[in-house]
This record gives structure tokens, sequence and C-alpha cells, in this order.
């Protein structure tokens, strides 16, 4: 009986050691996690120099998102965020964001539960995305 610990403890001590150190979520990498696809700052911020077709949500509180927002984002508090109530993306992929990502992660499961369809959402917030010394627009819109 013993010696089947052992063996355990050492199987799992080889799987370990097979890896290879690396994060499975590095910079630049996305993860989805049931619906929601999680997208560092630095993906964003190259998707976006790229053009690519992006709506912007920002669930942080107006006064919030009036201190400071990413540019081209419309604020939807995630008190008020409704799935079937949200502008139409007109072929835009959505990110989300908040400051931290803990709002944002719970309104994009929000709208990924809602419509089926994967949702982008802001890893680390703008809190994240602030510390690329990234631009960041002021005032309400």
């Amino acid at each position: 009986m013993r010696s089947a610990g052992v063996l355990t403890i050492l199987g799992a001590a080889l799987l370990v050691a097979c890896g290879d150190g690396r994060s499975p979520y590095a910079h630049g990498e996305e993860r989805r996690v049931s619906g929601v696809l999680t997208i560092d700052a630095g993906a964003l911020a190259t998707r976006m120099e790229a053009g690519e077709p992006i709506q912007l949500i920002d669930v942080r509180t107006p006064d919030e998102f009036a201190q400071g927002h990413l540019e081209g984002a419309i604020n939807i508090p995630l008190d008020d965020f409704d799935p079937a109530n949200l502008p139409d993306a007109a072929g835009r992929e959505r990110v989300l964001y908040c400051r931290s990502d803990r709002r944002s992660g719970v309104a994009a499961q929000q709208l990924a539960e809602a419509t089926g369809q994967t949702v982008l959402h802001l890893e680390g917030g703008i809190d994240a995305w602030a510390l690329g010394d990234r631009p960041i627009e002021d005032g309400a819109r």
C-alpha cells in the first residue's frame, strides 16, 4: 500500500518536471473560460493598432469612466448592464473592461451566456492597460 502512495507522488513529480516552466497564459495570449475569452492589454493594444473592429464597453461607474477610459469606449455600468439592451456591435468584436477585471468578468459571463457567443474581457482591466503606458482618454462620453 505504501509503495502505491510513493508511485503516485513520483508520477505527479514527473508530470510537473515535464512542463516547460512557462505560464500557459504568457504575454500576448488569450485564454477561454466558459464563453469568455480573456485578452491581455498588450494583445488588445496590438489589435486596436491594427485597426481591428472592436467595440469597447467600460462597465465601471460614470464617475470612474469620466476620470479616464480607453479611447472609443462606451460606458455601461455593471449595475445597468443588460445583454439584451446593448448597442449593436455592428460586426465588431466586443471587449469588456473595468478597473481590475472583476466587474467586466461578471458582465462578460452574462453576455456570453445570453448570446452564446464568445466575449472578450480585458485581463487586469484599465489598471493593466495603464501599466503599459498606453493612452487613456479623459472625460465622459
